[in-house]
């Protein structure tokens, strides 16, 4: 395998895929009971907070096994949706207040919140003694990752990013390939993502103006232990493009889903970076995060393999040239359901991004599946040649156009490239892909990335994206978020876990919390 070595780790999860409690570890049911775990033929009580919009996308992979027991969302109106599908469970505007009134009742919670509230709601959640499942970024600076690390091992409950494409079949098969050896040492690696989700909002330089609060949102909840301010409804609309609320804009939204593959393949979660640099920024503000950026990550070897650079792109292509052999209008990244022509059929399982052969049952009854969307084979990306129109205010200018979302993996002996969270991957040019044959299955299979969680909760074996390992992964990035915001090089000293050439920049490690809001073990 040219000197890589197989993560301990996933040895550790194969026995584990079909048995919820290992047999000489956690011990009888009543010791799990005490830790907090219930028997694997007992349902969870199952809590969530965010409903409004992926609040359902996740609890449904839950719901499918558990009891929804209670609902939280401070914003009536976005949220009535989420509400209407499960009548049965108790509704709370307060997650604090939640948590007071379900008290031992309540074994699990599911954070789906803007970026700025994952770290309270999953704090008290873990001091409660309650199993937590939080949508990534997980957090928005690297000192809430270590204290959300530190608070799981304190408290000893079960936990998961919802990252959900670390439990797909393509990121798995992207390992698999990797392992193998295909393509040989991999020092490179580039990572796309289109602009921010929802958009970058105009605002003036002393920002936005202040509205009327609609009368169905806790505007102070919403803001919980973010600073003060006035109401806009682009905060709550757009928040992703605000530093105050997210995690360094796309960096912390798709490019978390499409850096996913690469870094669980690379290891990245043995070593932490060395530096990073914002090399390119464009459409920077006091309030929101740019408008496009090219950031570089710097680490060191680790687990048998060689130093590595990471590139990311925020809306835009960047100096990147296409791979020997394949053509400009060739495009970058696989469908999602290229894996069934390699022998590999499969349904999707919706939102919890799961990938099988056959129809997944729990208890003998069917989980509502739906197939990934179709991608023709030879589509082309918009403004190519043959390709469709750009959309209208988008540039002309190839450096300045996202690709699409996924990563480039650049070896000593070729190309691999995944898409989005991990759907698709595939070998570049595409020449070599068609007459590839993939490598031996070495990563479990079939569970979706809540139900990935629901076991570990039981007493199984950690999921995908513990926050042992989620916490590493979201902690570089959230150090790219810094470089945003800080001009030139940083140097990351991972020892004292600080930038050694900037005050500037460890400013930003810790986050600015509103009075009464303190984080503590």
């Amino acid at each position: 395998m040219n000197g890589y070595r197989f993560p301990r780790r996933h040895f550790f999860f194969g026995p584990l895929l079909t048995a919820a409690v290992p047999a000489g570890g956690f011990g009888s049911t009543a010791s799990l009971s005490r830790l907090g775990y219930k028997s694997p033929n007992e349902k969870l009580n199952v809590g969530a907070v965010g409903i409004g919009i992926r609040g359902p996308a996740i609890l449904s992979g839950a719901a499918a096994t558990e009891n929804i027991v209670a609902l939280c969302d401070v914003d009536e109106a976005r949220s009535a949706r989420g509400f209407a599908e499960y009548p049965r469970a108790k509704k709370y505007k307060d997650y604090r207040k939640m948590f007071e009134a379900e008290g031992k009742g309540m074994d699990a919670v599911m954070i789906a919140t803007p970026d700025h509230m994952h770290t309270p709601i999953a704090l008290l959640a873990m001091q409660q003694g309650k199993h937590v499942y939080c949508e990534k970024p997980l957090t928005r600076t690297a000192w809430e990752s270590q204290l959300l690390a530190d608070a799981a091992v304190k408290y000893k409950v079960a936990t998961q990013m919802g990252n959900q494409g670390w439990s797909h079949e393509g990121t798995k098969t992207a390992c698999e390939i990797l392992w193998s050896g295909e393509i040989g040492e991999v020092k490179e690696l580039h990572s796309w993502t289109g602009g921010i989700y929802g958009g970058q909002p105009n605002i003036p330089a002393t920002g936005p103006a202040a509205t009327a609060v609609p009368p169905t949102l806790d505007w102070d909840l919403w803001l919980g232990c973010a600073e003060s301010r006035s109401f806009n409804p682009l905060m709550t609309n757009q928040w992703r493009a605000f530093i105050d609320f997210s995690t360094g804009g796309s960096l912390g939204d798709w490019l978390v889903h499409n850096l996913g593959p690469a870094h669980l393949a690379l290891q990245l979660d043995k070593a932490s970076p060395i530096s990073v640099e914002c090399v390119f920024v464009e459409g920077k503000s006091e309030w929101l995060w740019p408008l496009r950026a090219h950031v570089v990550f710097e680490f060191p070897a680790r687990a048998g393999m060689p130093p590595l650079t990471v590139h990311t792109y925020q809306n835009m292509r960047g100096d990147f040239e296409n791979p020997p052999g394949m053509g400009e209008d060739e495009r970058l990244f696989p469908p999602m359901n290229n894996l069934s022509e390699k022998g590999r059929p499969f349904v999707q399982g919706g939102d919890g991004m799961m990938l099988v052969s056959t129809q997944l049952t729990v208890d003998g009854k069917p989980i509502q599946q739906q197939r990934p969307p179709q991608f023709p084979q030879g589509a082309r990306r918009p403004g190519s040649p043959g390709g469709p129109p750009l959309p209208p205010g988008v540039s002309s200018d190839p450096k300045m156009r996202a690709p699409g979302n996924g990563a480039i993996l650049v070896g000593s002996k070729g190309h691999m490239a995944t898409s989005a969270r991990g759907e698709g991957v595939w070998l570049l040019p595409a020449s070599r892909w068609a007459e590839y044959k993939l490598p031996s299955q070495m990563l479990p299979r079939g569970v979706n990335h809540q139900q990935d969680w629901i076991r570990a909760c039981k007493g199984g074996a950690p999921g995908m994206s513990d926050f042992s390992v989620a916490t590493k992964y979201i902690e570089w990035l959230a150090l790219g978020a810094i470089a945003l915001r800080v001009p030139g090089k940083l140097l990351w000293d991972k020892d004292k876990r600080r930038f050694s050439n900037s005050e500037a920049a460890n400013r930003y490690l810790k986050p600015e919390l509103r009075k009464g809001w303190d984080l503590k073990l």
